[in-house]
């Protein structure tokens, strides 16, 4: 009956005793912790890598893996600091010919990683492949065109100079199957609406995959100049591009956007435009730099 009152007594809400007890269990779970991670255990744990190459001569096409899992042995301590990321070192993967090596089964790496990831024993690999794709490094040089389809003007308002791209080119840096793959021309969108004044913006050159490549200059300009503006029509002269190709009328109404600064000019002008018809579009000929055809007849051609 004692008993019971000493144990009723010390689970009474009594801050001292509460405190105590606190600190028994405390001693207890620190000791216990201590006890269980002194001893040997196996667990996975994930090794950050690091492949190894001449990045003068080849060059990354596709992200490569970061990281490695293997299932390793050692003390608890040492296994406790590695899984929670603490003190895990990076295992370097030389690589002497990186682009002929497209995948590296694990349980090959087991002896290359044994010397570097400390006081742990190598049980197995759990990762089954790592997949690479290294490319031998090339330079290039591309041409850079604007792409202003998407720029809308004020009303009465439009482009009267030829668009200029500053630089001109790039040089591209990079893996050789993602430099073979772009096209001879890298396109600059741009998109500005209600444009009423001489156009001049900063570009960054982008293109699928630019991450992996390094470019000079990152970035161009799109410069052109923009005034008034009038829809002229005109009629012009077809042509057939070649003699088997026959025509069923002799000329065809085109309209085209002309500044009006330059109206006289392009009345003079019109007399030598002409259209060239092919089996599938028609070509304006001699046409002034400054007008822009907006639309034309159709024209039927056999």
């Amino acid at each position: 009956m004692n008993f019971f009152r000493f144990l009723f007594g010390l689970l009474r809400f009594d801050r001292a005793n509460w405190k105590a007890v606190s600190l028994c269990v405390l001693t207890a779970v620190v000791f216990w912790i201590f006890t269980a991670l002194n001893k040997n255990y196996s667990t996975n744990v994930r090794f950050p890598i690091v492949f190894e190459f001449d990045g003068e001569k080849y060059a990354t096409a596709q992200p490569l893996p970061k990281t490695v899992n293997m299932n390793v042995s050692g003390n608890g301590w040492n296994l406790f600091r590695k899984r929670v990321g603490l003190k895990v070192p990076h295992v370097v993967i030389p690589l002497e010919r990186p682009s002929e090596v497209k995948k590296i089964v694990g349980s090959t790496l087991a002896p290359i990683m044994a010397t570097q990831i400390g006081n742990v024993k190598i049980n197995f690999v759990v990762t089954d492949t790592l997949y690479l794709h290294v490319d031998k490094r090339i330079r290039q040089r591309y041409k850079l065109v604007a792409d202003i389809s998407a720029i809308t003007f004020r009303k009465g308002y439009g482009r009267i100079s030829p668009v200029v791209v500053l630089p001109d080119s790039v040089e591209l840096d990079g893996p050789e199957s993602r430099l073979k793959a772009l096209a001879d021309s890298i396109l600059l969108p741009l998109d500005t609406n209600n444009v009423n004044e001489n156009f001049r913006d900063e570009v960054e050159i982008g293109f699928l995959g630019n991450e992996f490549i390094n470019r000079n200059p990152p970035v161009a300009q799109v410069i052109f100049e923009v005034g008034p503006v009038q829809e002229v029509s005109k009629r012009v002269k077809l042509i057939a591009h070649k003699k088997p190709y026959a025509l069923q009328a002799d000329s065809a109404s085109v309209w085209f956007q002309v500044p009006v600064s330059k109206l006289e000019d392009f009345n003079l002008a019109a007399r030598e435009l002409s259209l060239e018809a092919t089996a599938t579009q028609l070509n304006v000929m001699n046409l002034p730099s400054y007008a822009l055809p907006l639309r034309m007849d159709s024209v039927r051609v056999k």
